[in-house]
């Protein structure tokens, strides 16, 4: 078989592992206490997590023999993204449920996979959480090791439970060839929507992409198809842009990936987050570019410029990717546990997207209902007067990346949407009441 140029669910600041999940021999497992779906159960849950959460000062998230990975607490990234007002009044995702993708795993010989309840366990404890509400949902990979984890999974669900911590997480276990070539990519990513839509789901954030030259017509169509299922259904659906820049996907051509390119995705890039003590006061972000790792973006060759795009500067004839942005810089991640009391430093698209879906899953519990398709609604804030106060405009930097074969030119990012930040990272104190208004207007 030809190399597939299929970027895996992806983590950390070394070569990100391909990873996910494990299933169950149930259908669903369910893991940790209900989390109190009350205002003021969510109110004392974060007067409890005030107190136990540690310093927003940086912290170390470097392996063992490395000096220094710096890295934020929850409580500094709910500050720095304007979270941290909502919770305190309440507006934590209790209600909803953010579906996220997970590649089974096997037990190993030594070492290897950790328990996702342990895992989860362990961050909670570490930062003053409130206790997760897990679900493991194994009816695609029917595996017999449900709870079994690895990185990019870690990253998914502790993620999305700091943004918004009242939420249900449910993890779809997928076959852990799922990301063997494109065709089981887009047939089990397709199911993945179908099982989200069946389970009435608010939101599904998939920290995985493909690049659009390798999927074929008929498959993207059964993934589109699946799409507007989740649209007609209130389900958003969150996909990362991808981590290597203009060229998107461990290699050339210049290109964007899929989920993230369908104008029915809300597609999200990534950025380097000024976030300093004390507080996680926001300092600034600039476009997310190590050289050869880079926020992805740029426009499709597959689908026309949809119209919540018509008329943005910088929009093309074709859609444009990101819609949006948030931290992606492994210098600048947020703290991730796992049960040995390690920490890992979030990094890539794959720790934006989950912030997104946690701030979408903010905005439906704001909104009291799902929102579904908020894409026109996003553009609509982007436009309006209320722009620098929804979001954080990234302005510096590009997407352009070294590979071996050359320097492959991307764009640059700039005031207002651009094909590297898009609109750029939230400021959910602001853009989540908007957010909530605005898309029930639409």
């Amino acid at each position: 078989m030809n190399k597939i140029s299929l970027r895996r669910w992806r983590w950390l600041a070394a070569p990100l592992a391909a990873c996910l999940t494990a299933a169950c021999t149930s259908a669903v497992a369910t893991a940790g206490p209900a989390v109190s779906g009350s205002a003021s159960g969510s109110a004392s849950a974060a007067a409890a997590r005030s107190a136990a959460a540690t310093a927003a000062a940086p912290l170390n998230c470097a392996p063992p023999n490395v000096k220094l990975i710096p890295c934020f607490s929850p409580r500094a990234y709910e500050v720095a993204y304007g979270v941290a007002p909502l919770l305190s009044r309440g507006i934590d995702g209790h209600g909803e449920t953010v579906v996220i993708p997970a590649l089974a795993q096997v037990p190993e010989a030594r070492g290897g996979p950790t328990d996702i309840r342990q895992d989860l366990a362990t961050f909670d404890r570490m930062f003053g959480l409130p206790p997760a509400r897990l679900q493991v949902v194994n009816t695609i990979a029917r595996s017999a090791t449900p709870y079994l984890t690895n990185d990019e999974e870690i990253e998914d669900t502790e993620m999305v439970h700091a943004i918004a911590p009242g939420a249900t997480l449910a993890v779809v276990l997928v076959p852990a060839n799922a990301t063997a070539s494109p065709a089981d990519f887009t047939g089990d990513l397709t199911k993945v929507v179908q099982v989200a839509v069946a389970r009435h789901a608010a939101v599904i954030s998939i920290s995985a992409s493909v690049g659009e030259h390798l999927v074929t017509r008929a498959q993207a169509a059964r993934m589109h198809a699946a799409l507007v299922q989740a649209s007609q259904q209130h389900v958003t659906v969150v996909a990362s842009s991808g981590d290597n820049g203009a060229i998107s996907d461990d290699g050339p051509p210049v290109q964007v990936s899929l989920p993230a390119s369908d104008p029915l995705v809300l597609a999200v890039g990534g950025t380097i987050l000024g976030a300093a003590s004390p507080g996680g006061a926001y300092h600034g972000e600039m476009a997310w570019n190590g050289g050869t790792d880079a926020s992805a973006g740029g426009y499709s060759s597959r689908y026309p410029r949809p119209s919540y795009q018509d008329g943005v500067p910088r929009s093309g004839a074709t859609r444009g990717v990101p819609d949006v942005a948030a931290s992606a810089d492994h210098a600048s991640g947020m703290a991730l546990a796992t049960s040995d009391g390690s920490l890992r430093s979030a990094v890539g698209t794959s720790g934006s997207t989950p912030l997104w879906a946690g701030v979408i899953a903010l905005a439906d519990s704001a909104a009291g209902h799902s929102l579904g398709f908020v894409n026109p609604a996003l553009y609509s804030i982007g436009r309006g007067p209320a722009y620098h106060r929804a979001f954080h405009d990234v302005v510096t930097g590009d997407n352009s990346v070294v590979w071996p074969t050359g320097v492959f030119t991307g764009y640059d990012a700039g005031p207002g949407w651009d094909p590297v930040t898009g609109w750029g990272s939230p400021d959910a104190r602001y853009l989540v009441p908007l957010l909530a208004h605005a898309a029930q207007s639409q």
